[in-house]
């Protein structure tokens, strides 16, 4: 571990890479005698020396250890460890301080940011002819709670970065708070200007709803977890569901990374907006906001009166009726904010590769926590350490990866990606021209299932490897099994929303991605409830799913780090292209736009495709019976052109009025901070068409249709190797 004197001075940081060695001038050597040699060793240490990567594959496979993730998940959810807090400080000691027992070169890389904490808050309820009720605003431990103590050191309910204000007005209900139930308060004839808008969580972000209810005219909101969504069994600890006085807190913020240091690195003496501007910008609330239990939620909602709401609008079985309002409930909500500059810390650990050290296999998932955090996301840090330990004893029996494969934990992941937005940002040229993969994994285990998303290039390997997983649920099975049994479609996701730390490798820089965790969904998701009680009665109690989770991320790892040639197949790129362009035919059909552009591109991006997988078959073949004919620079080239592709669907200009988001392929929906587009720029564009379907707007549409035409005519020429 660095001094503390190296982690406080960013601009003194020692690289954990070394620099290349010089090369010495070497004497001539004759053309024949040397492909001899050259063959002769390959076949020497094919066949006789070197074990196979599918040995070292298996040998992973095979030192999963379900004691390890238990152990380090139960010393990171001790206490609440918020971004910012000594308790997170505490938490990423404990992780470099596990990956630098390994002799993995290990440091602790600071950045100053804008945090958001609450200093004062308070709800009441009152309506004509009723008592006021002063709402406690706090969640209750349980008897018999082993975290009952501590629980006084979570945070208090809060939602990051609302802003602060006091306001008392009338409530009115807004479902879900999606721009269309705001759309259908509208034409009922609601009124929301300068009301309180109660929305349950459930659908979009909250700092979506939030915005919403902004946009709407609202003066202030509360979301609550509706017990038709989060209580449909017994409640914890008897049960996984929420208890009643549960509350789901979390950032509202809906940009990415440091809000001081828009589109650059939050570096030591960096150019920063000040946090009266920062707090000013759109992607900041601008109104006062609370997070409320269903407990409290509910009796917000029995006084609200008003014509009764839509039958998909209603709570569960035991709800009372909802309705729309306004009032005659009156909400009195104040909402006092600490936005303040505090120190996050990354930890960065590298294995460095041995035949190619300046290409990057990057593995990363975060450490912070809106309380315990034994889900989300320490499910993820005890899986990385527990395949961090499984590494170590590789190399102990001679592995060392071709490529260098780099372990990341981040930090204030939870307040808006923040630790690993700005690390990409500060070392954005380096990555760009170094990076194969990026693999996330923020809470490995929720419960049953398996659930994986990427970017396509990458489906067929997460297909295979699953296969060589054991389910950890049914041992007579695979880890593909099981996530064929898990329902899902899509089977393979895509990385457009902002959900996790992928977003600045995919989304900002364009580097192939994945993430992946066994089960998706849990009922006290970002509560005081996601402990390790919780994990270690209901998600995973005997850690088998950790350590399942661990083995697919490791082997998806090796597999990128160690084969030749890289296992890329953009033929799933090419038809997830052509999907999204059908999908969008559909959308603009009968309207003044073309879709030819879009066409001709993605055909001579198939070709390209071919073009590739013809090399890759030769070069394959040869491997096997010619070892001797693959020259360094045929395999280093196409590796090359396999991993730029992906960078050439980024674009500098960025998204139409979000500049930061440079891929025009994938990229977080306008009106979900969650929801994943395919063409987002095409979608924000015809959203705005069809509101206002005038000829601009529809021009607009035709332009952003011509600029994905050309960054995939750019990867189609990237991949196929060629210049015009």
């Amino acid at each position: 571990m660095p001094s503390q004197d190296e982690r406080s001075t960013a601009g003194a940081r020692a690289p954990l890479l070394p620099a290349p060695t010089p090369r010495r001038a070497s004497a001539r050597l004759y053309p024949l005698p040397l492909l001899v040699a050259a063959a002769f060793a390959a076949s020497y240490h094919l066949f006789a020396l070197a074990p196979s990567p599918s040995y070292y594959q298996s040998l992973l496979l095979s030192l999963g250890s379900n004691d390890t993730a238990a152990a380090h998940l139960r010393a990171l959810t001790v206490r609440p460890h918020l971004a910012g807090t000594e308790a997170n400080a505490a938490a990423a000691a404990h992780v470099a301080s596990a990956l630098s027992a390994l002799s993995f070169p290990t440091r602790l890389t600071p950045y100053s940011v804008l945090l958001s904490y609450p200093a004062r808050r308070s709800l009441s309820l009152s309506a004509p002819g009723r008592d006021t009720t002063e709402f406690a605003l706090k969640q209750e431990t349980y008897p018999g709670d082993p975290y009952a103590a501590v629980s006084a050191e979570a945070v208090p309910t809060f939602l990051a970065y609302a802003a602060s204000g006091s306001v008392a007005a009338e409530a009115v209900y807004a479902n879900y708070g999606r721009a269309e139930d705001f759309a259908y308060l509208a034409a009922r004839g609601v009124n929301v200007t300068g009301k309180v808008a109660l929305a349950r969580y459930g659908k979009v972000y909250r700092g979506d709803i939030v915005k919403n209810a902004r946009d709407a005219g609202a003066a202030a909101a509360v979301i609550y977890t509706d017990a038709k969504d989060y209580a449909q069994g017994k409640a914890f600890p008897d049960g996984p569901w929420m208890p009643p006085t549960g509350v789901q807190v979390g950032s509202t913020f809906r940009g990415v990374g440091d809000p001081t240091t828009p589109m650059w690195a939050s570096s030591e003496g960096c150019e920063r907006l000040s946090v009266a501007e920062a707090m000013a910008s759109d992607d900041m609330p601008e109104i006062p906001a609370l997070p409320v239990s269903a407990k409290d939620g509910e009796a917000i909602l029995q006084l609200i009166g008003g014509d009764a709401a839509p039958e998909d609008w209603q709570g569960g079985a035991d709800a009372p009726a909802y309705r729309l309002g306004p009032g005659p409930a009156v909400l009195n909500l104040t909402y006092l904010g600490n936005e303040t500059m505090a120190t996050i810390q990354n930890v960065i650990s590298v294995i460095e590769g041995k035949e190619e050290p300046d290409r990057y296999v990057i593995l990363g998932n975060h450490r912070d926590a809106w309380t315990f955090g034994a889900v989300d996301p320490n499910s993820g840090t005890a899986a990385l350490l527990e395949l961090a330990q499984r590494l170590s004893e590789l190399q102990k029996k001679g592995w060392r990866p071709r490529r260098t494969i780099i372990l990341c934990n981040w930090d204030a992941e939870e307040y808006g990606l923040i630790g690993s937005t700005e690390w990409v940002e500060e070392n954005r040229a380096m990555l760009t021209s170094r990076t194969v993969a990026y693999l996330n994994v923020d809470s490995a285990v929720y419960g049953l299932g398996f659930y994986a998303s990427a970017t396509p290039q990458l489906d067929e390997l997460l297909i295979e490897a699953s296969k060589q997983v054991q389910n950890p649920d049914n041992g007579t099975q695979s880890l593909y099994d099981l996530w064929m049994a898990s329902n899902t479609s899509p089977l393979i996701g895509r990385l457009g929303g902002a959900g996790s730390d992928y977003s600045a490798f995919v989304q900002h820089i364009g580097i192939p991605s994945a993430d992946m965790s066994i089960g998706s969904d849990y009922a006290v998701y970002h509560s005081l409830y996601d402990d390790f009680v919780w994990m270690e009665k209901f998600g995973d109690p005997l850690f088998k799913r950790h350590v399942a989770a661990a083995s697919m991320w490791g082997l998806l790892a090796l597999r990128l780090s160690d084969e030749e040639i890289l296992p890329f197949n953009y033929s799933y790129y090419a038809a997830e292209l052509e999907n999204g362009a059908e999908d969008m035919n559909e959308r603009v059909l009968g309207m003044p736009v073309s879709l030819s552009p879009l066409h001709k591109s993605i055909k001579e991006f198939k070709r390209a495709v071919l073009k590739v997988d013809s090399e890759l078959k030769a070069l394959q073949t040869w491997k096997i019976w010619a070892p001797w004919r693959n020259s360094p620079l045929t395999v280093r080239d196409i590796n090359d052109r396999l991993m730029m592709t992906e960078r050439a669907f980024t674009e500098r200009e960025g998204l139409s009025g979000r500049p930061w988001y440079k891929h025009l392929i994938y990229a977080p929906s306008l009106y979900n901070d969650y929801g994943a587009e395919v063409y987002p720029g095409v979608d924000d564009a015809i959203q705005k068409a069809k509101r206002t379907n005038n000829t601009e707007s529809w021009q607009s549409v035709q332009h952003e249709i011509h600029r994905i035409s050309r960054v995939i005519d750019q990867a189609a020429l990237v991949l196929s190797g060629g210049l015009t």
